[in-house]
């Protein structure tokens, strides 16, 4: 029996792959902030519902202490929860000029805090699994490659908090696999998925862009750790 939690899966990919992982035979936690929201959810896919705010220690520490209590170890940790910058109050994104720290903070919050909260909570139950795997879901938008090319997609998406947050998940899952050869670490890129994230604006089904959530969510042992992939193979970085 395979122990996945996903963070952020009341909707959209992390729905999408709580469902998909549960078909795969996974005993899934379905993350989610409103319980409500969570539990309808799960009873949708035959998932268990976490309660789970990533922006709080003490909501991280008390779902940390469900999984103990309930499965005493965790196999699969898909860190997805995000949130993008606010818009204006015309409805547009807002310019790189207008972005101040303040806002930078409340993306970061979740971003990148709440993963590392997350996933500092969850190590010593990662560490009990005889094979854990820890999958952050990122973007093409964190590439600095691809952001500085003009010619591709990436760079035409001048937001500073979104972006820079993914850049920093890419490399703090460097870090952590680097520090933990026994876990496999890797971040991917789910493509321009539809998605309430973008106002479902994406290109993309979100059955096509959680399927690199689960390919690597169910990476073997010989598989690789502290790389960024999408679909297609690796992202650059």
């Amino acid at each position: 029996m395979t122990i996945t939690l996903i963070t952020g899966a009341n909707r959209g990919l992390g729905f999408e792959t709580a469902r998909r992982l549960v078909e795969a035979g996974h005993t899934v936690y379905l993350g989610a902030r409103d319980a409500q929201r969570g539990r309808e959810a799960s009873e949708r896919i035959g998932a268990r519902t976490v309660e789970i705010d990533v922006t709080s220690d003490q909501s991280v520490q008390a779902a940390a202490q469900h999984v103990r209590d309930e499965a005493g170890v965790l196999d699969v940790l898909v860190n997805n929860a995000a949130i993008v910058e606010g818009r204006t109050s015309s409805g547009d994104w807002p310019t790189v000029g207008d972005v101040t720290a303040a806002d930078l903070e409340r993306v970061y919050a979740t971003n990148v805090f709440g993963l590392v909260r997350v996933t500092h909570a969850f190590l010593p139950l990662l560490r009990a699994s005889s094979h854990p795997v820890v999958v952050n879901v990122s973007s093409s938008g964190g590439s600095l490659t691809r952001t500085s090319d003009p010619d591709n997609l990436a760079s035409q998406f001048t937001l500073l908090a979104y972006p820079s947050s993914k850049s920093a998940v890419n490399m703090i899952t460097v870090q952590y696999a680097n520090a933990f050869a026994d876990i496999k670490f890797n971040a991917v890129c789910p493509g321009f998925t539809a998605t309430g994230l973008n106002d479902n604006q994406g290109t993309q089904t979100v059955e096509e862009g959680a399927e690199i959530i689960v390919r690597m969510a169910t990476v073997g042992s010989d598989g690789p750790s502290g790389g960024f992939f999408e679909a297609d193979g690796p992202v650059p970085w």
